[in-house]
């Protein structure tokens, strides 16, 4: 039997997003996609439109297709696994998000060719205990605009290096999530 997950609010509320099989796949709760958007409208002060967002490891787009619903300017996702990958892109199509891009491949080599956009958040929800962060995290500062946001969820808390302030975090069973903002680059 297929499992399903919605889009908790925005434009496209309601919609299903299929969970596919998939190692290491976990979607992110409604409760906690509630919780993340209330605090990004908070930060944001509501204003979605002219944001862009990156979804590292998007599985089922879930984070995603969410912050496309809530009206962003653009979003990127990054997938590999071949099954997510048809998945996004189909409901993708089935709800006309033109705002939303969808790169096949691995996160390691994709970043490199994501040197010249930056983004004003970027979802990190990597599949657990493969420390992710020891790699992707010392990336994360090219890509973010002057005070952009990190979400990351985690099975443990995470600490992340002085130039980044701890917004928000909280738990929900075994999964940590925060919400981390970058100090404005010195020029």
């Amino acid at each position: 039997m297929k499992k399903y997950i919605r889009i908790v609010a925005g434009q496209y509320r309601r919609t299903p997003i299929e969970v596919i099989e998939a190692e290491g796949l976990r979607p992110t709760p409604d409760r906690v996609r509630e919780t993340l958007f209330n605090w990004l409208n908070y930060f944001w002060g509501g204003e979605f439109s002219d944001k862009r967002v990156l979804d590292l490891f998007a599985g089922t787009g879930a984070l995603g297709f969410e912050a496309a619903s809530r009206g962003v300017a653009q979003v990127q996702m990054i997938e590999q696994e071949p099954k997510a990958l048809a998945a996004l892109r189909a409901l993708r199509d089935k709800i006309g998000a033109d705002m939303v891009r969808i790169h096949a491949g691995d996160v390691k080599l994709m970043l490199d060719h994501l040197e010249a956009a930056r983004f004003d958040l970027i979802f990190l929800d990597p599949p657990f205990g493969q420390n992710w962060l020891d790699f992707v995290g010392p990336k994360l500062g090219d890509l973010l605009e002057p005070h952009g946001l990190v979400y990351i969820e985690a099975e443990k808390p995470i600490i992340m290096p002085s130039e980044y302030s701890l917004l928000r975090q909280d738990r929900a069973g075994a999964v940590h999530y925060h919400l981390f903002q970058i100090a404005a680059l010195q020029k």
